[in-house]
């Protein structure tokens, strides 16, 4: 059962503390974690790819040829971007999470202090 988006909240939700960090290269624990990401779409994809010729099979059903036919209605299209949208949160997870915590940290008087630093100069 798929839940529409007034019922799921719209909580951002975060690990507290500090990321166990893997490798010294920056940015590849970030790239890591989006492949990983990836691979488990993968995976998922495959598997219900995998059932769907399955039961289509097993109905002397041409899956092949009614996807091709297919044409999306206004409600599928909708569907499928709000499910490439929560994919891409999960994907750009981490960079979210470090755009949103400077931006927390981010102040007007740390702005201030910026400017005047920068003037100073």
């Amino acid at each position: 059962m798929t839940m529409t988006e007034e019922e799921r909240p719209h909580v951002i939700r975060h690990a507290k503390g500090k990321r166990p960090q893997f490798y010294d290269t920056p940015g590849l624990d970030a790239a890591m974690s989006m492949i990983m990401v990836l691979a488990n779409e993968m995976c998922v994809l495959r598997d219900r790819l995998d059932s769907a010729e399955r039961v289509a099979k097993g109905s002397g059903l041409d899956l092949a040829a009614g996807i091709e036919a297919l044409e999306l209605d206004q409600d599928a299209l909708e569907e499928r971007e709000q499910r490439r949208q929560d994919f891409l949160q999960r994907l750009f997870y981490l960079q979210l999470k470090d755009a949103d915590e400077a931006a927390k940290a981010q102040t007007e008087a740390v702005y201030n202090d910026t400017i005047a630093d920068i003037a100073q100069q």
